[in-house]
């Protein structure tokens, strides 16, 4: 008896994980498909990582003792970018569910079966397809320039991960600011204001080393140092993790439950 009833409890299970899955892989298929019909949004966003690596690190490259000596700056640089690029796709997405409001795309997601969370996790899905596309770039751009790049399967699986709990993260919170501001003027405004403190707030240009202690502590608690960390490790074929992979992996992880939980709880109310 027990085991029937254990059966059918793992039955149950399996089709609720399935049935989550399934709405929020159709959520992150929507979005995609929002830009294959738009692939000129895909090139135009590549220009500023590659505006980036070739002249401001070019020019800062010039610079001593921002890195360490042997150490090339364009090396160290290439993972911030790419750190940026994510962010950048990443923090105005919570303006499609803006879009998708006042064309009434969003009525249609609250009344739909799918669990407010699968549509929140569908939506951070496609935000790293989108910031994948973004890699792809920065990684031509960084051969080209001579970056000396790790690119054995393994490392590149995990910069992978990086990438989408990064844009998720990210993805994640914008939708938060998007629930609460609700218009697309204060949205934007709003966007842009935190953008640059996100930033320039890590260790995506120079070393946590050089930051005076007050804004160690800001870079500290700030997800992108800890994405940037990582794809320093993995991306580098001399790489190598300051606060170690697994604390990278963590806080990234932890950053993004807590905004996957907030937006969760506020995405209806950007019907209201």
């Amino acid at each position: 008896m027990n085991d029937g009833r254990t059966s059918e409890v793992n039955v149950v299970v399996t089709e609720t994980t399935a049935d989550y899955a399934t709405h929020m892989f159709a959520v992150a298929d929507a979005e995609v498909r929002k830009l294959l019909h738009d692939p000129w949004e895909i090139f135009s966003r590549a220009v500023q990582p590659v505006l980036w690596l070739v002249l401001f690190g070019e020019v800062m490259a010039r610079v001593r003792g921002i890195t360490s000596a042997g150490e090339r700056y364009l090396d160290f640089l290439a993972p911030g970018i790419l750190a940026q690029s994510v962010l950048f796709v990443s923090i105005f997405y919570g303006i499609s569910a803006i879009w998708e409001r006042d064309l009434g795309v969003l009525h249609r997601y609250m009344v739909s079966p799918a669990p407010r969370s699968a549509l929140v996790l569908g939506k951070a899905l496609s935000s790293s397809v989108r910031a994948l596309t973004q890699a792809i770039f920065v990684y031509i751009c960084a051969l080209v320039l001579g970056v000396q790049l790790n690119l054995t399967l393994p490392h590149i699986g995990v910069v992978i991960l990086l990438i989408a709990l990064g844009s998720g993260l990210f993805s994640t919170f914008s939708l938060i600011i998007a629930c609460i501001v609700k218009t697309r003027e204060r949205f934007m405004g709003i966007g842009q204001v935190l953008t640059m403190p996100i930033f320039f707030a890590s260790n995506a240009i120079y070393p946590i080393a050089l930051m005076p202690g007050w804004l160690k502590a800001v870079a500290s608690a700030n997800p992108l140092t800890y994405e940037v960390d990582g794809l320093r490790a993995m991306m580098l074929a001399r790489g190598a993790s300051v606060f170690g992979l697994g604390i990278d992996f963590f806080a990234l992880l932890v950053a993004l439950t807590i905004f996957v939980i907030i937006a969760t709880r506020l995405y209806p109310r950007l019907t209201q």
